[in-house]
């Protein structure tokens, strides 16, 4: 039988073809493009998120799954140089740690779902860092000790842990998250991460620990969000 030219087929068949091959290949560069657009699309999201006090780049679409928001209009960047962490309030032994003196605590990994109260959730997101316990045991919490006040270097955000709440085991001062240094957008050098509470609970960019006789409430919960934040599933 003799080779069918494309001549000598149907109507639309050649253009048929060039179409599918021509899909196949923008779907190879999509796929091989993806994760560029991805890391761009983040990187802008949160490069407008810190020149954005309404909140609203927060409702933006983002195919990485977080969302990124500041109350403040910009937050300064700080690392290895002049990044510190205190403690203080109704301790015996106030602390003041950096970077290196984190890292040497004994570091926990926790893995556990994100969610906001915006609606979105990233599943099984990894954590590392000091667990909040330790932290506390070394500053020694004094008698009248019942609560946490946490404050932020953006200055302005703060956030609020019973005693009992701070020292569960996925409660962490985080160094590290998704098996990386945690970057300035996401709250870095250092966050709290409170695993089993809403998103808002795990304060971004901490820079100060604060034992305090009773509950503080935080930016958010003067503002009318729930002092505990309990996820749905963690009660």
């Amino acid at each position: 039988m003799a080779d069918i030219e494309p001549e000598d087929m149907p109507d639309g068949a050649p253009v048929a073809r060039r179409t599918l091959l021509g899909m196949l290949g923008l779907g190879a560069v999509g796929l091989i493009a993806a994760p560029y657009l991805q890391t761009g699309w983040e990187g802008l999201l949160a490069k407008a998120s810190q020149q954005d006090p309404t909140g609203l780049t927060g409702l933006l679409p983002n195919p990485g799954g977080f969302r990124y928001y500041s109350v403040v209009r910009s937050v300064p960047r700080k690392g290895e140089a002049d990044y510190e962490l205190t403690i203080d309030g109704l301790v015996d032994r106030p602390r003041t740690y950096t970077l290196a003196d984190l890292r040497a605590f004994p570091q926990t990994r926790v893995v556990h779902d994100v969610r906001c109260t915006d609606g979105w959730r990233v599943e099984k997101v990894p954590f590392d860092g000091v667990r909040l316990s330790d932290l506390l045991d070394d500053s020694g919490v004094g008698a009248n000790g019942k609560a946490l006040s946490f404050s932020c270097f953006d200055g302005a955000y703060t956030e609020s842990l019973t005693l009992e709440q701070a020292r569960r085991a996925d409660v962490l001062v985080a160094l590290r998250m998704q098996d990386a240094p945690i970057t300035h957008e996401h709250g870095g050098p250092v966050r709290l991460y409170a695993a089993p509470m809403y998103f808002y609970k795990s304060a971004k960019w901490l820079s100060g620990i604060s034992v305090t006789d009773r509950v503080v409430p935080g930016y958010w919960e003067e503002r009318g969000y729930d002092v505990d934040g309990w996820l749905d599933d963690t009660r």
